[in-house]
């Protein structure tokens, strides 16, 4: 009804507007001054943990994956595009003196905060980051008396020529210079751990349920083992690369000189200048399915390190480790006793958000509309997101296990008081020697609701119709020896 409470134009719903509308206004009032504080970026005020709480881990990767770094290698490319056309030589680029090409690489090799910035200025002006470059190595150049030849400045390319061999060659530094050494610290701790725990007996647990016992640094080797797999397989994903202009025919380069082998000289730059992998067939941009490769073989290791921080956030629940107790640490707010598994806990939780950002990267960037639309571009500059969120969580799994003390009484405690996990090695011995239907004897035995004590197996061995000798082989499996090779 027209005018009812509720209704549009109602008195009732008119005063519930101007109302709100006030609540508002006063809030603003109050908390005005919150909104007016100076927010330059710094490690307070950045959005993102990585370039804020966690930036101490995390800075390492800026020389790779910032915007600083993405401008950096797109000159290394250029300069080192027009070195190879010198190279070549492209007639009008005859002239040019080697001798001048070390002060060309200077460009890129002492590019700095102040070079940045200069590009950053000069794309205020052309909204376009790539073309920036391009100009300033122009200037660069004019600048050395080497005028005429500005215009074989990016000549032929299309921006992804440069972005997507900047890309992979940003990716592959970042990975040879932070994240294999610091999963190589971490693998070589594993090593340590998996061997001064060698012979260290244990519960397993199949199911959440007492198993056949198994050794602590088996337990651990595991890991290592997982993790050396999977990080050779990276190792040995190439780093392709995108190198062919607008739609990847080299369309301008052979109308300007079709005398030139420009698939050949492509193959050459990329491959042996860069140290790349170029792709022979693109469209504008690069096909992105190793990209994708790769990503998914970072996710998959950090699949591994989830695993491994669960586990080890399990056994320090059950007392198998303690962790080292730091003086002025606070556990709990409000438990003044409580040592939390933090550092376990952070890094399966940024390992996790850093898989999500993988899997979206692998997923949509090998996806493009025909000959390219700019989706992969946007989304490419967060690559660094994810390669910083698994350095936070390896850092923390480094922390982690360096505060660990091993509590051999409770693994001890657990191994005497499931002596059932025997059942499995004496029904085997018995099988061995023919004696009829072991395992449902032992089945018997061990599923009767009741404990099952040392003394349990000895008796059910001393009531077996067998040879002493036997009954000795088996007296002699406990649940502390029977641990396989």
């Amino acid at each position: 009804m027209e005018g009812e409470a509720g209704q549009p134009g109602s008195p009732v719903r008119r005063r519930k507007i101007t109302d709100f509308r006030a609540d508002i206004a006063a809030f603003l009032r109050i908390f005005a001054p919150f909104f007016q504080v100076d927010m330059d970026l710094s490690a307070l005020t950045a959005i993102s943990p990585a370039d804020g709480r966690y930036w101490k881990q995390a800075a390492p990767l800026a020389a790779f994956f910032s915007e600083f770094a993405l401008i950096r290698y797109r000159v290394l490319v250029e300069v080192e595009y027009f070195i190879a056309l010198c190279e070549l030589p492209l007639p009008q680029l005859a002239q040019v003196e080697p001798r001048l090409f070390p002060t060309l690489r200077k460009l890129y090799r002492e590019f700095g905060a102040t070079d940045a910035e200069l590009i950053k200025n000069i794309e205020r002006t052309t909204n376009h980051d790539v073309k920036a470059v391009e100009y300033f190595i122009k200037k660069k150049l004019a600048a050395l008396g080497l005028d005429r030849y500005t215009e074989f400045v990016h000549f032929g390319l299309t921006s992804q020529d440069v972005n997507n061999t900047a890309t992979p060659l940003m990716l592959k530094a970042g990975l040879a210079e932070t994240y294999y050494p610091l999963v190589g610290q971490l693998l070589t701790k594993l090593h340590k751990l998996a061997e001064a725990w060698a012979a260290e007996p244990m519960l397993a647990f199949t199911h959440g349920q007492p198993a056949s016992p198994t050794r602590l640094g088996k337990e651990i080797g595991v890991f290592a083992y997982r993790l050396e797999k999977q990080l050779e397989t990276l190792r040995h994903l190439p780093h392709s690369a995108k190198f062919g202009g607008a739609t990847g025919n080299l369309n301008a380069h052979v109308v300007a000189y079709p005398q030139v082998d420009w698939v050949r000289f492509a193959n050459r730059f990329v491959n042996d200048t860069l140290g790349l992998s170029r792709a022979q067939l693109t469209t504008q941009i690069e096909n992105y399915d190793f990209l994708a490769a790769q990503l998914d073989n970072l996710r998959r290791i950090n699949t591994i390190l989830i695993d491994f921080s669960r586990d080890v956030w399990s056994y320090i629940s059950m007392g198998y480790f303690k962790q080292q107790v730091q003086a002025n640490e606070v556990g709990s707010s409000a438990m003044p006793h409580k040592v939390n598994p933090i550092d376990f806990e952070n890094a399966e939780g940024n390992l996790g958000y850093a898989n999500a950002i993988f899997g979206f990267l692998a997923e949509k960037l090998p996806v493009s509309r025909l000959q390219r639309d700019l989706t992969d571009s946007t989304v490419l500059r967060n690559l660094g997101v994810p390669m910083a969120h698994t350095v936070i969580a390896l850092h923390s799994l480094v922390k982690g296990l360096d505060r660990l003390a091993l509590n051999q009484a409770q693994l001890q405690q657990d191994l005497a008081q499931n002596w059932a996990v025997v059942a499995e090695a004496l029904q085997t011995i018995l099988r061995r020697e023919a004696y009829p239907q072991p395992y449902e004897a032992l089945k018997a035995l061990t599923r009767t609701g009741e404990a099952i004590t040392q003394a349990t197996i000895a008796h059910f061995i001393d009531e077996l119709p067998v040879a002493e000798a036997l009954k000795a082989e088996m007296r002699a499996v406990t649940p502390f020896n029977y641990t396989g090779v």
